[in-house]
């Protein structure tokens, strides 16, 4: 940066010394900051003498030549840009003997005085603040150039530690505001550890303790983490783990933005986290910790810490299966994969971020069964050893081909033996991770069950889990479109194999098909589903359409289910209890989970009872035998025949509103009225013969009715000044929507949740010009 003149006071020079004065400043006595000068513009002016006579040469007429050079301080010297005059070479910082700030009582000039031998440069700047900032930053670049060269050699280890301690305490008393005052140490120390790999052990802590000062409001440098996570993997035990470390991590939940930009900080809370399960106490140590970073009220003071936290337990969880990636057939990365499959000779080594110690290789077996003759159909099982993983993929032709069967053409309806006896459409996936691996997953999975049990932590982390990107359907051929995100993005639930018949690129739920990390999650989707927060059990559904959700991993038939749906239906509790009783979350339940749905309705579960009942009310199920086999299902339970009699004897009450609403617009003089709702009853097209007789009807509300085209055509043809009009979640189609076109009046339409097509959106935009609101959310038009 440039050396600018700061707004700030000038400083009085009190201390004279005969026709010149100097003093030398003292760290931080005036309390004044200043920033770090790289280069700057400034006068300069060179005096060849020998030094006893330097206050003679102070006071004659040779001081009143200078030469303005732009000065830029490198690592190794004092560079001119115009390397001419008194600048025309560098002026190194080993050369410089002494560096004194220098005053005159007869000129308000600022100078700063650097004695070389043979003699001496002096630099005028244009105020005393600036000459400081000059002094400090040329001190401070001459102290770490020498401090860089001493200990890129160092002899023996006390002079080594004893160095380093005049580095620390320099960096913390010096007045210099700059993030390189901190991180220009660290990065000292890191060579000097990176480049002695003989220290023992008790040398590094040693090292690790006198550094800690500059720890405290410092995040590690990258290769220091790497050290750091070093130390934590061979010596969990250490008590510089807890005293030094613990404060370094705490800072880094609390204050870091993005792991990305520096992922060997994710790795070192990691193996933090891990050396403290390794202590006597485990996890009730991890625990301790977790609970000092949310803190002791009921708001965590933070709002970096549980995103940090995620982070770093989902990335944990992910390395635990990541290993199985690249040790297949020596398959590259996920990386590698994004960018293009490099070739074998162009793929560099991994960078040295490993969670996962490996255990010892296990030798080979000593017999191998030959495997049976495959047919050109069924491929054998593929099995694939590693020091690892172990890995079994179970392929089962025929389950295949019955999961994958199409549906028979006009069948809208599921097949309901299918849906009691569903199964996940993935290969069976059996993984048994080594000890190793087992508990590092352990470990961070119970990390985010504490997590949730923090009331103020559980909306945000139900929202960081939500988005769970798991692919529609497997991509079967290499350069198959999947979606972009960076290796810092990837959720816990992913893992994409190379496969290795066919170097067919697939995916596979690796970490939700593992039975010991569904069985750990589930508690955290069960304290989401208990949560009577719309904002926390609302996560359990997708993020979007055409995504699972938690909801969908763990119901009846989904990857993650082992309970025979108590969870499921759990959620399915809390979610009807919600905003979500609709049509729309009814029919996804019809069209996906029907079978389930019946068959803990049979168990008595209430819940299932009530939906099964919904779904007649709302006629949701238009297949006449599939309505006969739900009766059946609620007739089979006191609790099923109950609610299902309640229901036919509300049904036989709304039948009669058509004629109800009749009696009413025939009992008086109605022709004025001009707002009508009669949302969430069960009024059909018959009424439309009634409400035409209401030529002033400018609003008519008929959300969640059973009004269909009939009954719009007719009212298309009669009521012409109606200017809004609701049909969300009705039964109308194109054939009805389409006859909208005449009512030019309409000026706000909502088809929200109906069978309206794109084509005929567009046609109703452009024959309704005063049209100005509309509403097409859950239609094919979206």
């Amino acid at each position: 940066m440039s050396a600018q003149q700061p707004l700030a006071p000038e400083g009085n020079n009190n201390h004279k010394a005969g026709p010149c004065s100097k003093r030398t400043l003292l760290h931080n006595s005036s309390g004044m900051r200043y920033k770090l000068l790289q280069e700057g513009d400034i006068q300069v002016c060179v005096v060849k003498h020998p030094r006893t006579f330097l206050s003679k040469i102070l006071t004659s007429k040779f001081l009143r030549r200078w030469e303005p050079h732009h000065l830029t301080l490198t690592d190794g010297s004092l560079v001119s840009a115009t390397p001419s005059g008194y600048m025309e070479a560098p002026l190194s910082y080993s050369t410089i003997e002494d560096l004194q700030l220098l005053s005159w009582d007869n000129a308000p000039k600022y100078c700063v005085q650097l004695s070389f031998p043979g003699g001496t440069v002096l630099l005028q700047a244009a105020n005393s603040y600036l000459r400081d900032q000059w002094f400090h930053s040329i001190q401070w670049k001459k102290k770490i150039y020498k401090y860089r060269k001493v200990l890129n050699n160092p002899s023996r280890l006390d002079v080594v530690l004893k160095e380093i301690r005049a580095l620390v305490d320099m960096a913390l008393t010096s007045p210099l505001q700059d993030d390189s005052i901190h991180q220009a140490p660290l990065h000292i120390i890191s060579t000097l550890l990176a480049e002695n790999t003989n220290l023992s052990a008790q040398d590094h802590e040693n090292i690790i303790v006198a550094i800690a000062p500059l720890l405290e409001n410092n995040h590690p440098p990258p290769d220091l983490c790497e050290f750091f996570c070093k130390h934590c993997r061979e010596r969990p035990r250490s008590m510089v783990v807890i005293e030094v470390f613990t404060p370094v991590v705490q800072r880094i939940l609390k204050h870091n933005m993005d792991f990305g930009k520096c992922p060997r900080l994710r790795l070192f809370t990691q193996e933090y986290i891990l050396a403290l399960n390794e202590l006597n106490a485990g996890m009730e140590v991890v625990k301790k910790f977790i609970h000092s970073m949310h803190g002791p009220t009921g708001q965590c003071p933070h709002p970096r810490v549980l995103p940090n936290l995620v982070a770093v337990c989902l990335a944990a969880i992910y390395s635990c299966y990541e290993e199985f990636i690249n040790s297949r057939d020596n398959s590259p990365s996920l990386k590698e994969i994004r960018n293009g499959c490099q070739q074998q000779s162009e793929r560099k080594p991994p960078m040295p971020l490993r969670l996962l110690r490996p255990e010892p290789p296990t030798p080979p077996p000593t017999t191998a069964l030959s495997p049976p003759p495959a047919l050109p159909l069924s491929p054998p099982p593929s099995i694939v050893n590693s020091s690892e993983i172990l890995v079994e993929l179970e392929r089962n032709n025929n389950n295949t081909n019955t999961l994958k069967k199409a549906p028979v053409e006009g069948d809208n309806e599921p097949n309901l033996i299918d849906c009691l006896l569903v199964s996940p459409a993935l290969n069976a996936l059996s993984i048994q991770l080594p000890a190793q691996a087992d508990r590092v997953l352990g470990c961070f999975a119970l990390i985010l069950k504490m997590l949730s049990d923090y009331d103020d932590w559980r909306p945000a982390l139900a929202s960081l889990l939500q988005p769970i990107p798991f692919p529609k359907e497997k991509p079967d051929i290499m350069g198959s479109v999947y979606e972009e995100r960076s290796p810092e993005g990837w959720r816990a639930g992913e893992i994409l194999t190379w496969a290795s018949r066919g170097r067919a690129l697939q995916w596979d739920r690796g970490a939700l098909a593992h039975a010991k990390f569904t069985k750990e999650l589930k508690y955290v989707i069960q304290r989401f589903a208990e949560d009577p927060r719309q904002e926390v059990h609302s996560c359990l559904l997708s993020v979007r359409s055409g995504k699972d959700g938690w909801f969908q991993l763990y119901s009846p038939g989904g990857v993650a289910c082992d309970d025979d749906g108590e969870l499921f239906a759990s959620m399915v509790h809390i979610l009807m209890g919600s905003c979500y009783k609709t049509k729309k979350f009814l029919l996804s339940l019809a069209e996906n989970k029907l079978g389930p749905c019946m068959l803990l309705a049979l168990r008595g579960n209430q819940t299932m009872v009530e939906i099964l009942c919904l779904m007649l009310e709302y006629n949701i199920i238009e297949n006449k035998d599939t309505q006969l086999q739900i009766i059946s299902t609620l007739e089979s339970t006191q609790v099923g025949l109950r609610m299902y009699e309640q229901l036919c004897d509300r049904q036989r009450e709304l039948k009669e509103l058509d004629a109800d609403l009749a009696r009413l617009l025939s009992s008086g003089s109605f022709g004025n009225l001009e707002n009508l709702s009669l949302a969430f009853t069960n009024v059909t097209s018959a009424c439309a013969e009634q409400l035409i007789k209401l030529p002033s009807l400018k609003q008519l509300n008929l959300w969640s009715t059973q009004f269909g085209d009939v009954g719009l055509r007719l009212l298309s043809e009669h009521l012409a000044c109606l200017q809004v009009l609701n049909l969300c979640e009705t039964p109308v189609t194109d054939a009805g929507l389409l006859s909208l076109s005449s009512m030019k009046s309409l000026c706000s339409l909502n088809m929200n949740s109906t069978k309206l097509t794109a084509d005929t959106y567009e046609d109703l935009k452009a024959k309704l010009p005063n049209l100005k609101e509309v509403d097409v959310r859950y239609t094919e038009a979206w």
